[in-house]
């Protein structure tokens, strides 16, 4: 089964040479690399929080596998779902699911369920393969979108992706896609944006929660970020590091209605 790009064209060039163009433009293969267990990473369109991805993946280690969580934002398919074979198609190429691990986390799982409908026109985990397919070509995926809305089911796959990723040896990062603050002003959403930072940046996935619901922060990824710190503490997560953080008021120049993306490595 080959899964079809959906957003090239539109959030992302749709040629191999201009999507080439545009990556090396963003990423920095000469950063120090760090044995990141861990990440998070923006999925808005690249002219807005491309910069932000590539020096972000540009500082994670090599890898093996990325089991990436992404947001389900139209609610199409399962609400926990998973695919663990075939292959994910950009401009860039063709990437292969590590069918061994999500065989195994899927097997060992109570709540997802292998649904490649729930994939089929979702953004949130296609913007990220081709910084990946540039930055570590022959590393393999495991796609899982979340669309649900209970917390302890969020740390309980993120338990067991772990439990997975141990069991098999596999040197791979957890990757939660999402971006912060959507619709407020610039002093707004980066107060708030803080306050989420920290508690990603805490490993404390109940204070993020906590501040998501006090502030109403518009986190649309805040449940992958929650699972992703949830397997991260299991594999041995010690911190996290800020990488960046932008808004899009630094590229459109509308400074009352922006969104926030931050890119974060857990070590």
């Amino acid at each position: 089964m080959v899964r079809h790009p959906a957003a090239a064209g539109y959030f992302y060039p749709n040629s191999q040479a201009d999507l080439t163009k545009q990556i090396k433009k963003y990423v920095n293969k000469g950063l120090e690399k760090l044995p990141a267990i861990g990440a998070i990473l923006p999925h808005a369109g690249y002219v807005y929080s491309g910069a932000v991805t590539g020096v972000t993946a540009s500082q994670i280690g090599p890898k093996n596998s990325f089991v990436i969580l992404g947001l389900n934002h139209r609610r199409q398919g399962k609400p926990y779902a998973i695919m663990t074979k075939g292959k994910w198609r950009t401009p860039l190429g063709d990437v292969e699911i590590d069918a061994p691990l999500g065989e195994t986390i899927l097997k060992n799982s109570d709540h997802l369920q292998e649904d490649p409908e729930a994939h089929a026109n979702e953004h949130s985990i296609e913007v990220q393969l081709p910084f990946l397919q540039y930055l570590q070509p022959d590393a393999r995926i495991v796609p899982i979108t979340i669309s649900g809305e209970e917390a302890g089911v969020f740390k309980k796959i993120g338990l067991e992706i772990a439990r997975a990723v141990i069991s098999l040896g596999r040197n791979s990062c957890i990757l939660a896609s999402s971006d912060m603050t959507h619709y407020e002003p610039e002093d707004s959403a980066r107060s708030k944006d803080k306050q989420a930072i920290n508690a990603i940046l805490g490993l404390n996935e109940d204070l993020l929660l906590e501040k998501i619901s006090e502030l109403e922060i518009s986190m649309c990824g805040y449940a992958p970020a929650v699972a992703m710190l949830s397997a991260c503490k299991k594999l041995g997560a010690k911190r996290g590091r800020l990488i960046k953080y932008r808004t899009s008021g630094e590229v459109t120049g509308d400074h009352e209605q922006v969104v926030g993306y931050a890119g974060i490595l857990i070590t």
